[in-house]
C-alpha cells in the first residue's frame, strides 16, 4: 500500500509543520484545562489526597498485583497473534510502544507502530508476520472495545439499572461492530471479495487524502488479497487463543478499575459492579480517538463524570481519587516502564536474529 510519489514544495512542508504544532498545542491545552479547571469542579485535590491517604499497604499491593496481571494479559495476546514471540520479547515490545503512544502527542500512535516493527524485525520476524499481528490484534481489540458497552447495557437492563447514558454509544457500537464483522468475514471468505474491499478502502482513503492535498494511495486491492492469504491459516489456528487473550486483557483492565473504585470507598450500594462496567466501557469507547496521548485528561474526566452520575455528590472526592489512581496505575506507570524496556531492547543482543526474508506468505511456524 503505497502513495503515489510526489515532491513536496517548501510551502507544503511549512504548512504541515504549522498544522502539527497546532495539533500538539490543542492537545496540551485540553489536558491543562481538564486537570486545572474541570477536575477540581468535582473535588479539590486536597480532598482527593485525603482519600488516597486512607489506602493501606495491603490494598496498594493488591492494586499493583492486579496491574501486573493486566500487563501480562497484553503480552499473552501478542504471543497469540505472533507465533514464535517469547514472553520477554512481548513484554519489551508492548511496554516500549505503549510508553511512546502515551507520551508523544499526535504522532505517538504511528511512531509506536514503527518502533514495534523495528523491534520485531531485529528479532527475525518477517514484515508479513508483523503486519498480520498488528492488524489482527487491532481488529480483535476493536471488537471487544465495541462489544463491552453492548454487554454493559444488556446487564444493566437485566438488573433494572438506568441505561440511558449508555444506550446511544451501545447502539452505535452494535452498528459498527456488525459492519466490521461482516466486512472482515467477506474479506476472509473469497479472494475476489477481498480485492474489491481493498480497492474500495483504497478509494475512500485516497478521497480523504485529496481533502488535505495529498496524493492517492495504490495497491490496496492486492494488499487485501495478500492479507487474506496470510491471515487465513493463522486465524484458523489461533483465533481461540487470540479471542481468549483479548477478552482477558479487557477484563483484566476492568478488574483494576473495579478494585480501585472499591478500595477508595465507593461501595456496591452506591455504584454496582454492572454500573462500573458501563462507565468503564463508555470511557474506553469515548477516549479511543487520538485527541490526547493515551486519552490523558479525557479518560479521567469521563470516568469521574460517570461515577458521580451513578453515585451522586457524596462520592465526588472518591470518584476523582478512583479515576486518578486507576490512570496512574494503567497509564502513568507505563511510561517509565517503557523507557526501561527500551533500554533492554537496545542492550540485549542475545535476542537479535537476521531479518526474515519478506516473502508474501511468510508466517513463522507455530512452536510445539
Amino acid at each position: 500500500m503505497t502513495a503515489t510519489p510526489t515532491d513536496q514544495p517548501p510551502a507544503n512542508a511549512r504548512r504541515k509543520r504549522v498544522i502539527r504544532i497546532a495539533q500538539v498545542a490543542f492537545s496540551v491545552a485540553i489536558v491543562v484545562a481538564i486537570f486545572a479547571y474541570a477536575i477540581p469542579k468535582f473535588a479539590s485535590y486536597g480532598a482527593v489526597w485525603a482519600v488516597l491517604r486512607t489506602l493501606t499497604g495491603a490494598q496498594l499491593g493488591l492494586l499493583v498485583a492486579a496491574t501486573v496481571f493486566n500487563l501480562l494479559t497484553y503480552w499473552l495476546q501478542l504471543m497469540a497473534a505472533l507465533p514464535g514471540l517469547t514472553l520477554g520479547q512481548a513484554a519489551v515490545n508492548n511496554q516500549t510502544t505503549t510508553s511512546i503512544a502515551n507520551t508523544v502527542p499526535v504522532v505517538g500512535g504511528p511512531l509506536s507502530v514503527g518502533v514495534s516493527y523495528g523491534m520485531l524485525r531485529s528479532w527475525g520476524f518477517s514484515l508479513a508476520a508483523i503486519t498480520l499481528m498488528t492488524v489482527l490484534t487491532g481488529i480483535w481489540n476493536a471488537f471487544l472495545k465495541l462489544a463491552m458497552p453492548i454487554a454493559a447495557v444488556a446487564l444493566l437492563a437485566v438488573t433494572g439499572s438506568s441505561t440511558a447514558a449508555l444506550l446511544i454509544p451501545a447502539l452505535a457500537g452494535v452498528a459498527i461492530l456488525v459492519a466490521t464483522v461482516v466486512v472482515f468475514a467477506l474479506l476472509m471468505w473469497k479472494k475476489e471479495l477481498a480485492r474489491r474491499i481493498g480497492a474500495a478502502a483504497g478509494a475512500a482513503w485516497s478521497w480523504l487524502r485529496r481533502l488535505v492535498r495529498k496524493p492517492p494511495v495504490t495497491g490496496w486491492d492486492e494488499a487485501a488479497v495478500r492479507f487474506r492469504r496470510q491471515s487465513n491459516d493463522l486465524v484458523a489456528r489461533r483465533w481461540p487463543a487470540l479471542t481468549l487473550t483479548t477478552l482477558v486483557s479487557h477484563l483484566g483492565l476492568y478488574l483494576v478499575f473495579l478494585l480501585t473504585t472499591r478500595l477508595v470507598g465507593i461501595t456496591a450500594t452506591q455504584v454496582s459492579w454492572v454500573e462500573l462496567l458501563g462507565i468503564f466501557s463508555l470511557g474506553r469507547l469515548l477516549t479511543a480517538a487520538p485527541i490526547t496521548p493515551g486519552g490523558v485528561g479525557l479518560a479521567e474526566v469521563t470516568y469521574i463524570a460517570g461515577l458521580v452520575l451513578a453515585g451522586g455528590n457524596p462520592i465526588r472526592a472518591q470518584a476523582v481519587a478512583a479515576a486518578l489512581l486507576f490512570r496512574l496505575l494503567t497509564y502513568g506507570l507505563q511510561i517509565p516502564l517503557g523507557g526501561f524496556t527500551y533500554i533492554i531492547w537496545q542492550r540485549n543482543k542475545s535476542w537479535r536474529k537476521p531479518a526474515h526474508p519478506d516473502t508474501p506468505t511468510a508466517i513463522p511456524a507455530t512452536p510445539n
